[in-house]
């Protein structure tokens, strides 16, 4: 009687996770990609049907594998996958980019009330920003895929920001890298002044947004 080499059981234990991550990987895509359509549906409605499109830029990204095994490991769980799904939220995730702070609102709004929509959770970090002076509206959402095997919820990251809360992060996510983590405690300081001085620029363009229109509202009735 033969016995397959140990080696070789390794080997398709090995093939037989790696097809397992994929699989999970996919489902996380399938709904990324759907969020995706639900937002790009919004947007096309408002430019073909409206005179004004809130919508700057849709952005999205499906954490690497490499990526979720450091957050395991960091947040101490089992490498399992129905608990990974459960203690890891943020393996897709899309960020919506507007012009204005009532527009990230009001895109909140017009996305989460659609009826396969369920919200898991809001961080509302525009109304009370991190420390750091990070600033943006975060929703983790539960979406269905259907696959060939019946239909799956998915959890999707969502975020809704602004294009001066968007540069912001973008800036203080590569001094972050830069320093690995370590950022001296000056620019720290610097970065929380900037996104104060964010805040206020969003504040006045939405206050000249809103008098332009008034002033175009006006021009026609005359």
């Amino acid at each position: 009687m033969s016995t397959v080499p140990v080696d070789e059981v390794a080997i398709a234990q090995a093939k037989q996770l790696r097809d397992q991550f994929q699989r999970f990987l996919r489902e996380y895509e399938f709904g990324m990609r759907e969020v995706e359509t639900k937002i790009s549906i919004l947007r096309d409605e408002f430019t073909h049907m409206h005179a004004y499109n809130p919508i700057e830029h849709v952005s999205s990204r499906l954490k690497s594998p490499d990526g979720i095994v450091e957050k395991v490991a960091r947040k101490g769980i089992d490498p399992d996958f129905d608990v990974i799904r459960r203690e890891i939220t943020d393996i897709a995730g899309v960020r919506v980019t507007c012009s204005f702070v009532t527009d990230v609102y009001r895109l909140f709004e017009l996305f989460t009330r659609q009826d396969d929509i369920t919200v898991l959770m809001v961080k509302d970090y525009i109304a009370e920003p991190k420390p750091n002076g990070y600033r943006s509206l975060h929703a983790i959402v539960e979406v269905p895929v259907f696959l060939s095997t019946g239909a799956i919820p998915v959890p999707v990251e969502v975020q809704f920001r602004t294009i001066a809360m968007d540069f912001w992060a973008s800036l203080e996510h590569k001094i972050h890298y830069k320093f690995d983590g370590r950022v001296p405690a000056h620019l720290v300081q610097s970065l929380t002044e900037a996104a104060d001085a964010a805040g206020e620029l969003d504040l006045r363009m939405e206050r000249l947004h809103r008098e332009a229109l008034e002033i175009n509202h006006r021009v026609i009735e005359a």
